[in-house]
């Protein structure tokens, strides 16, 4: 079954064929990977000392006006490559000492992931599925199996701010039942005996300037679903780019007495697993180069969108 003939592998269920025109994600039938590298920055238990194996795909399901990696989700800046050798990407980021396979903002390219993850051999770190946490869950169904660790956001409770900032109104309908989807998958969150995860779910959740209620009503709803079969990462790396100029409500970075505020109030709740930023908020930058590393083995420039 060809998914891209009539794409629905997202909520977006833009129906499009992918071999002619481009869908909602912005993009085509083909794989675009935008960079590949060992990543530092993601939770204590995902990157540890030796890296996280990433693989940035190009594109994206939603429409973020704040999003940090606009030149690969929006400006659709990558190299094409083919399902063979997205397998020998994960092969090669295992030799480098990657804790596991990182796939960030994977759902338009569901399909290829599975081509490639059945054509590898020798693969034995866990595979991470990074994503907006907008899934579909019959999408989600084809990865039974495959994905190890789920690591979705879970931006919004209101749909108001869904549609506002990401166009995307039924984002917590869905959200909320890919999220169910990937408990089922996953089950309760195992660790080896470095701390590193080998299996589970970490739900990240960014808090906007203005919006600590929403947060709130975030934390509130995945205590109280799940209590402690996941963690959550609450983060205040919010980080205010041009293309958030025309609403001045999140115009600047979080404060510290903002995070400080959805922090406790997650605390009285009774959240326990749950990982937090430390330093200040936007104490460093966050956003990744994405200049090709990694994604081909001899860059053909002629191959670059």
């Amino acid at each position: 079954m060809n998914y891209y003939r009539e794409c629905r592998l997202c909520p977006r269920n833009c129906g499009v064929d992918r071999s002619r025109i481009v869908g909602v994600c912005g993009q085509s039938d083909k794989l675009y990977v935008a960079r590949v590298a060992l990543h530092m920055w993601e939770e204590p238990c995902i990157s540890g000392e030796s890296g996280s194996g990433t693989v940035f795909f190009s594109g994206c399901n939603l429409g973020c006006v704040y999003c940090q990696n606009r030149e690969i989700s929006s400006e659709h800046k990558g190299f094409e490559i083919t399902s063979d050798r997205l397998a020998e990407i994960f092969l090669e980021l295992q030799d480098k000492g990657a804790n596991n396979i990182n796939l960030v903002t994977p759902t338009h390219y569901v399909p290829h992931i599975i081509k490639a993850l059945d054509a590898v051999k020798g693969l034995d770190i866990p595979i991470v599925y990074n994503c907006g946490g907008y899934e579909s869950v019959d999408t989600l169904k084809m990865l039974d199996g495959y994905i190890d660790i789920y690591l979705p956001d879970f931006k919004y409770a209101d749909s108001v701010l869904a549609k506002k900032y990401s166009k995307a109104e039924d984002y917590p309908i869905h959200a909320k039942r890919a999220i169910d989807e990937m408990v089922r998958q996953a089950g309760g969150c195992e660790f080896d005996e470095n701390g590193m995860m080998k299996r589970g779910i970490i739900v990240r959740h960014l808090v906007l300037p203005s919006y600590t209620d929403n947060s709130k009503r975030v934390i509130k709803y995945l205590y109280n679903t799940y209590g402690d079969d996941i963690y959550m990462s609450i983060m205040n790396q919010y980080t205010p780019l041009e293309s958030v100029l025309k609403y001045p409500e999140i115009n600047r970075k979080v404060t510290e007495s903002e995070y400080d505020e959805v922090l406790d109030f997650a605390v009285e709740i009774g959240v326990e697993n749950a990982f937090v930023q430390e330093g200040g908020t936007v104490s460093e930058s966050f956003i990744p180069l994405f200049d090709g590393e990694g994604v081909v083995k001899k860059v053909d420039k002629t191959n670059i969108k």
